[in-house]
Formats: structure tokens, sequence, C-alpha cells
């Protein structure tokens, strides 16, 4: 497994919905990839951190720009 096949899929893995087979692949190289392994603690930090916060909590500016860079848009 690639770094870049990691990045695709870390989402899936941390909602659990890869296959046995996928989610082995992951893990091994996680063991051999630091740089990965820190990518994974930085998607668990986020989604701790995230998962926090209120919609009222965000300011409007910065919901605008969130939701544009969610769609792929730029500001």
């Amino acid at each position: 497994m690639t770094c870049q096949q990691v990045v695709e899929i870390i989402t899936d893995y941390l909602e659990g919905a890869l296959s046995e087979s996928l989610r082995e692949d992951l893990e091994r190289h996680l063991m051999v990839c630091p740089g990965c392994a820190a990518y994974l603690d930085q998607m668990r930090g986020t989604i701790r951190l995230t998962g926090s916060l209120t919609a009222d909590q965000v300011p409007i500016e910065m919901m605008s720009t969130l939701l544009d860079a969610f769609r792929g848009g730029t500001r």
C-alpha cells in the first residue's frame, strides 16, 4: 500500500468501513510508515476536536470558507 492510498481510505478506516484485507494492508503500512501513522493520529485528533464544536461556535466567515473548501472551490 502506498501513502497516497492511505490518505484516500483513512476516513473509511476510521469509520470501520474497510474490508478486513484492506484494513490489514493499511495497518501493516502504518507499522512501517511513521508519516502515515502521524497522519492517522492527526485525523483522530481533528475528529475529536471538531466533534465537540457546534455550528453556532463557528464564525459565519469561517463556515463559508470551509464549505467552499469542501465543495472544491476557492476564496
